[in-house]
């Protein structure tokens, strides 16, 4: 039997935590008097909690001294994390499940590849951290997407070759890192977003079975 190494995303792939985040950063941008929309929130998407604050700063056109800014990083990772501590099973994005245990089924190795540092406490609270063979997250690697990283490492947790790999991604940025590490890519979303994919799926209801048996014995 061919193995493949499966990759997953986190965020907006297996849960959708992008909610949490905008409320997180909402409340932090309406505390400094800055108005905050779900447009600007989408421009956060992939982008690090520093680089989130500064563009929110710049919109607001204010600026904090090194320890101010800090603690608003702060604040808004305990404003987030609050909002995680309810997640439940349901949270998990439609028929994520059906695909990973056929994978598991199929004795496919399969990885968690997430730029999150709260990535390991989320998969717990939705019960899928057994689910995976290996776990790489924000604390693991140093450099964000599209450096492909966080993807090399979890081939290299599961003893695959990066040839071999097949990623889920949501954002541009993951399809590029999938793509650098030479992985076959699968975009989980728009097809305008993320036309650099192999393939694109709206949502894991889209992806047969018969698609995921010619993944795995795809020469």
């Amino acid at each position: 039997m061919n193995k493949r190494g499966f990759i997953f995303d986190l965020d907006g792939v297996i849960v959708d935590t992008a909610k949490y985040h905008f409320l997180a950063w909402k409340k932090l941008a309406n505390d400094l008097g800055i108005d905050f929309t779900e447009h600007q929130n989408e421009q956060l998407k992939g982008v690090s909690r520093v680089k989130s604050l500064e563009k929110i700063l710049d919109w607001g056109g204010i600026s904090l001294s090194e320890d101010a800014f800090q603690d608003q990083m702060n604040k808004k990772n305990t404003d987030y994390l609050s909002y995680i501590e309810t997640m439940k099973e349901d949270e998990i994005l439609i028929d994520v499940p059906k695909v990973l245990d056929y994978l598991k089924n199929e004795k496919q190795p399969l990885a968690l590849g997430s730029a999150s540092k709260n990535a390991r406490k989320i998969l717990k609270k939705v019960s899928l951290y057994d689910s995976f063979d290996a776990i790489v997250d924000g604390t693991n690697v140093t450099k964000a997407k599209p450096d492909p990283e966080v993807f090399l490492k979890a081939a290299e947790e599961l003893e695959i070759h990066p040839e071999q790999c097949v990623v889920f991604e949501d954002s541009i940025a993951g399809v590029q890192a999938a793509n650098k590490a030479n992985m076959i890519s699968i975009g989980i979303g728009e097809q305008d977003v993320l036309s650099e994919a192999d393939f694109v799926f709206k949502d894991f209801s889209e992806i047969s079975i018969d698609f995921l048996t010619q993944l795995i014995n795809k020469q």
